[in-house]
């Protein structure tokens, strides 16, 4: 039998002297480089990165609302050429246009991300009707003890029933509907995709980035003394998100998004008509709340009872200004009366001192309630670099 002869080995050779010569390492071409710099820019370890996601999904929502919005209009649902009208079947008409661009959008990225469903967006979770039934209790008791505050000091007065029989419940369902799409909408917006994306992604300095960003555009806009609600959440969070980074606190990319996406909450009321800096500032600190109301029960159906029940009190029942404007179709009628700080004047509630007290109470009603058996809910949560 023949020897079986090996072949050469092409790692190293022997010159003359019998020094062993290893191949040198061929440097990487440029268009590897490219690539690969391709590659980091746009994916890290979970996948396409938080920042491009949001992005993503923004100029999706924008172009998905406007053409749902444009086949409304073609059908006669809705008319944007209108002025607005706070009323309830056009608030629920615009609502579900929001609320179709939201579902849509979610799902688009929830496939780019191999993720399930747009589920996976903090909409997951243990007994999700419960909390959502349960938020809906909570969000008309709150509101409604916000009322009664300002009814006892007299910073609000009542007046008679602007409904009576059959309209009592036709209206209370309708604007039962468009309040429910409003929280779907905006928890789903904000706690659900936004809160989940940035929390797989945001570190400290990104965030600090984003509030400078907005509070900067909000001085070169010269929006006076409403901006100060936004200026005042973003100096809230500043020290304790801080903190967080320097001790690599677990979960603190939750707190950075959270603190991130309450801040824009806010930031988005300031185009309501009527509202006040405390009136922004307490959107922007309820806002804080249904975060907190995910990392405690696991998911945003909490905050979308909540956020729900506490538009429709504040609407529809007790009819006062919600966000600066008085809705067509209420129930009760209420008067603002005395100072402004106590009574909100035409921002409503939301613009009262009190609210600030009641969200308070709300907040430590959800951690006595929930904190003890916390849950971590579905939202990705990562050390960010």
């Amino acid at each position: 039998m023949e020897p079986v002869i090996q072949p050469p080995q092409p790692e190293a050779s022997l010159d003359g002297n019998n020094a062993i010569h290893t191949p040198k390492t061929v440097a990487p071409s440029l268009g590897a480089r490219i690539i690969y710099w391709m590659k980091w820019t746009f994916y890290g370890s979970q996948g396409l990165r938080a920042g491009w996601s949001a992005l993503i999904w923004f100029i999706l929502l924008g172009l998905i609302g406007a053409a749902v919005g444009f086949v409304f209009q073609l059908l006669h649902l809705i008319d944007f050429t209108k002025g607005v009208d706070f009323n309830a079947s056009s608030s629920f008409m615009g609502e579900l246009v929001a609320v179709l661009a939201l579902v849509g959008s979610s799902s688009i990225m929830a496939w780019i991300e191999r993720r399930r469903s747009l589920l996976a967006y903090n909409l997951t979770g243990p007994r999700r009707i419960f909390h959502l039934f349960s938020g809906l209790v909570a969000g008309f008791a709150a509101l409604s003890a916000l009322v009664g505050a300002m009814a006892w000091g007299g910073w609000l007065h009542f007046g008679p029933n602007a409904l009576s029989g059959a309209a009592i419940f036709k209206f209370g369902a309708l604007w039962a509907a468009a309040f429910l799409l409003v929280g779907c909408f905006e928890e789903g917006m904000f706690r659900g995709y936004l809160l989940f994306t940035l929390t797989r992604g945001l570190n400290f300095w990104w965030a600090l980035g984003i509030n400078a960003l907005l509070c900067l555009s909000l001085y070169a806009r010269a929006l006076g003394i409403s901006a100060w609600g936004i200026y005042a959440m973003a100096l809230l969070g500043l020290l304790p998100c801080l903190m967080l980074h320097i001790r690599k606190a677990p979960w603190s990319g939750f707190w950075q998004a959270a603190w991130v996406t309450s801040t824009i909450f806010g930031y988005i009321h300031l185009g309501n008509k009527g509202e006040n800096w405390i009136g922004i500032f307490s959107a922007a600190l309820i806002g804080f709340v249904f975060c907190v109301s995910v990392r405690v029960t696991g998911s945003a159906w909490w905050a979308i009872g909540c956020h729900a029940a506490w538009d429709w009190a504040e609407t529809y029942f007790y009819g006062t200004a919600d966000s600066g404007m008085v809705a067509t179709g209420h129930y009760l009628t209420t008067t603002p009366s005395g100072n402004v700080l106590w009574s909100g004047g035409a921002d409503g509630p939301e613009g009262s001192l009190l609210v600030l007290g009641v969200i308070l109470l709300l907040l430590a009603a959800l951690l006595v309630i929930y904190g003890r058996k916390r849950n971590a809910g579905p939202v990705t949560e990562r050390a960010a670099g």
